[in-house]
């Protein structure tokens, strides 16, 4: 009995190892089905090929004819002349407008033996209809906008987190005839985690710098639409916002009522259209010109700001040297002429140089912080992080106009404590 009470432990400890390795894992696997699930799902609308055509839509037709086909394609060829209308071009024959139509965009559509009924989209072939149209077609357009297309119902904020008739609106949106350049991401994996609703709310310029350098954007537009319940399967009130920039700048409004659920892709489509017109207006009136502030070089200093410390250092040479001309005037009537002339000292120009400084970045606002108090420091030309770790460690090129040596007492004069090595230095607060 005393060998077998012995023996007992040993061999319940191989059951207990066997019991927590299945416990940790099935977590494991659970949390691997909860980290997949942020990113996995039916939530990407890729955006249609934008053209350069000229497309004109929401043409309705009403006409009759000897039978079906006969309806049909007089009510396409009183489309093409409405629509050609619509752009204010030259009076010209329905075969002449056949020449420049390169398609017919079917938005609805009835048929009977006799008559026909629809809402038709006609487009214009740019290069053979431009020349009748002036400025209409050629124009300029904006730089890459960055779209976030947000939809509001019952509190709460939807942008990519899974498919919604908003986001398609703007993905089936022909955009080619446009000023404004949409970058329209498709909301498939990492875009519904790194372009949410509280991303709108963000000011940090290097977090939107980085989210633009992914999508080759320049700027922001957030089209926002509001949705307000009358009552269930009632009429729905949207209350339509346009919104842009880093620094979420309201720009327009206007509301559009649906008659049901199942209107409002109709009511979207019209609010699309809208919304371009409000971001072209906005354009023109220069609102949406790239926000400077993202524009971050390589020193860090955003351009407007580096343009006033330039004319500042210029306006200090001035002064100093009409100081150095007033002392010399003064020195030369003292002098005797036996006495040499006395031959100006030029100082020495001070060196700059850059230099790889760590430090820690639990969180975004940490970060902001502590790059703003390094370009504060003394000497310091310029800041900009060279490697993003939130929750680790980062890394910063800090251009100084002095030896690594002396930024290091600089930062510790600061508040940082700072460790010095071969040709870096590791700060933290």
């Amino acid at each position: 009995m005393a060998n077998l009470s012995a023996l007992r432990p040993l061999s319940l400890k191989p059951t207990l190892l066997a019991i927590l390795a299945g416990v940790v894992a099935v977590c494991g696997v659970f949390a691997a089905q909860y980290l997949t699930a942020q990113v996995d799902g039916d939530r990407g609308i890729a955006a249609v090929v934008s053209s350069s055509d000229i497309d004109v839509g929401g043409i309705t037709v009403d006409v009759r004819g000897d039978n079906a086909q006969d309806a049909r394609e007089k009510g396409w060829r009183l489309a093409q002349r409405e629509g050609w209308a619509k752009l204010g071009g030259p009076r010209m024959s329905d075969s002449q407008l056949q020449s420049m139509v390169s398609a017919v965009v079917i938005e609805k559509e009835q048929i009977s033996p006799r008559r026909y009924i629809a809402t038709l989209g006609i487009i214009f072939d740019r290069a053979r209809a431009g020349r009748y149209l002036g400025r209409g077609g050629e124009r300029a357009r904006s730089a890459p906008m960055l779209l976030v297309p947000v939809t509001i119902s019952g509190g709460t904020q939807l942008v990519y987190e899974r498919r919604n008739a908003w986001q398609r609106a703007w993905a089936e949106y022909q955009a080619g005839s446009s000023r404004i350049d949409y970058v329209r991401p498709s909301g498939a994996g990492g875009d519904s985690l790194l372009l949410n609703f509280g991303q709108t709310g963000r000011r940090s310029r290097i977090w939107w710098r980085n989210i633009l350098d992914q999508f080759e954007a320049a700027d922001i537009l957030v089209p926002i639409a509001d949705l307000e319940y009358e009552w269930p399967g009632g009429p729905i009130n949207v209350t339509f916002s346009a919104r842009y920039g880093p620094d979420n700048n309201y720009l327009d409004s206007f509301t559009m009522t649906a008659k049901g659920q199942a209107d409002l892709p109709r009511v979207y489509e019209e609010a699309v259209r809208r919304f371009d017109e409000m971001f072209v207006k906005g354009l023109a009136d220069g609102k949406l010109m790239p926000n400077p502030t993202l524009n971050v070089g390589l020193s860090g200093t955003d351009p407007a700001l580096q343009r006033l410390i330039e004319a500042g250092r210029a306006v200090e040479a001035r002064e100093a040297a009409a100081r150095a001309a007033a002392e010399a005037a003064e020195d030369s009537e003292t002098v005797t002429e036996a006495a040499p002339t006395p031959t100006p000292t030029v100082a020495a120009p001070a060196v700059v140089s850059s230099f790889v400084v760590q430090f820690s970045s639990p969180d975004a606002g940490s970060i902001d912080a502590t790059i703003a108090a390094v370009r504060a420091t003394p000497g310091v030309r310029g800041a900009a992080t060279s490697s993003l770790a939130i929750g680790g460690t980062s890394v910063m090129s800090v251009t100084y106009s002095g030896s690594l040596s002396e930024l290091a007492v600089a930062l510790r004069s600061r508040g940082f404590a700072v460790s010095q090595g071969a040709g870096a230095l590791a700060i933290s607060r």
